[in-house]
């Protein structure tokens, strides 16, 4: 089914419907005119049709777009199975999916206070403006669900040579899939195996630089070629050291050895990097504790903080 603009709507108060008008002008702040644009990320606010008409029976009467206090009616998906970081194009305009539904305002929201109950905090979703545009009903939308790009990168001297076949980069794939998949997020995973040279190291992870995810195997531990920490270390903007602080501190109390590792998470660019151990135990045992902080670092590393 197509996806379009159904309504565009501006209050210029907040707390009150909104009214329909003939065209919308998106920019920096979000809605020209609109008592919610700002230096924030709820500028554009969204609402699809197919939630209008399932209010509608308990409202009882036809509503009018506008009457959840949003910007931009739609009509052909469902906009709260969308993600944070999804776009959509509207000719010149492109939006970023920030938020999906919102707090409640209660009294001080005019359909609540007809109703008792409002579809804009379950169903409605918001947006921040990435590039201005006019928008108006009738306009076609293109939904862009963000693919995130993940890099994998194997470092072993007798792995690269093909002396014995890498596992952990491959168990490393499996499980990132299989995160990506329960969050309903689509991802690309790519995988490379490398000796223990710094300067290759530095090489694939610089080319991966708009990766929003790198993550290494190998090369944590003190012997004489493991060298992935230091390089890594050396690369990043930001470290973040409570992920392998707490990872070292859970599976050391059981295996002392684990207490050897010298692995890091931190930030390159735009990319959270994590180094591994080598071994398939340790890869599954440190994502284990990783996935966990996925989802809000990505967010936190695009201006979002989504609690």
């Amino acid at each position: 089914m197509e996806i379009k603009v159904i309504s565009v709507n501006i209050s210029e108060k907040k707390g009150t419907v909104k009214v329909p008008v003939d065209q919308i002008e998106l920019n920096a702040n979000g809605v020209e005119s609109d008592a919610h644009a700002g230096k924030w990320h709820r500028q554009v606010s969204l609402l699809g049709t197919e939630s209008f008409r399932k209010f509608e029976k308990e409202a009882k009467r036809p509503l009018n777009y506008g009457e959840f206090a949003e910007n931009i009616t739609t009509e052909g998906i469902i906009l709260y199975e969308t993600h944070p970081l999804d776009r959509f194009v509207i000719g010149d305009a492109l939006l970023e999916v920030t938020q999906i539904g919102k707090k409640c305002h209660g009294d001080s929201c005019a359909i609540y206070r007809e109703v008792g109950n409002c579809v804009m905090p379950k169903e409605g979703i918001f947006c921040r403006v990435l590039h201005p545009g006019t928008v108006m009903a009738g306009d076609i939308i293109e939904y862009q669900p963000r693919i995130f790009k993940v890099r994998v990168i194997t470092l072993s001297d007798r792995a690269s040579v093909g002396e014995y076949e890498d596992r952990s980069g491959p168990r490393v794939v499996q499980l990132m899939e299989e995160f990506f998949a329960a969050n309903g997020w689509k991802a690309e995973i790519d995988r490379v195996v490398i000796p223990d040279e710094p300067a290759q190291l530095q090489q694939r992870i610089s080319e991966a630089e708009s990766a929003d995810i790198i993550i290494t195997t190998g090369g944590t531990g003190i012997g004489p070629r493991d060298i992935t920490v230091d390089v890594v270390r050396q690369m990043l903007q930001k470290e973040i050291p409570g992920i392998m602080e707490h990872i070292r501190v859970k599976y050391g109390a059981e295996k002392p050895n684990a207490l050897v590792s010298r692995g890091v998470a931190g930030v390159f660019g735009r990319s959270l990097v994590y180094t591994l151990p080598g071994s398939v135990r340790a890869v599954e045992e440190y994502l284990s504790e990783i996935t966990k902080t996925i989802r809000h670092s990505i967010f936190m590393l695009h201006g979002l903080d989504l609690h």
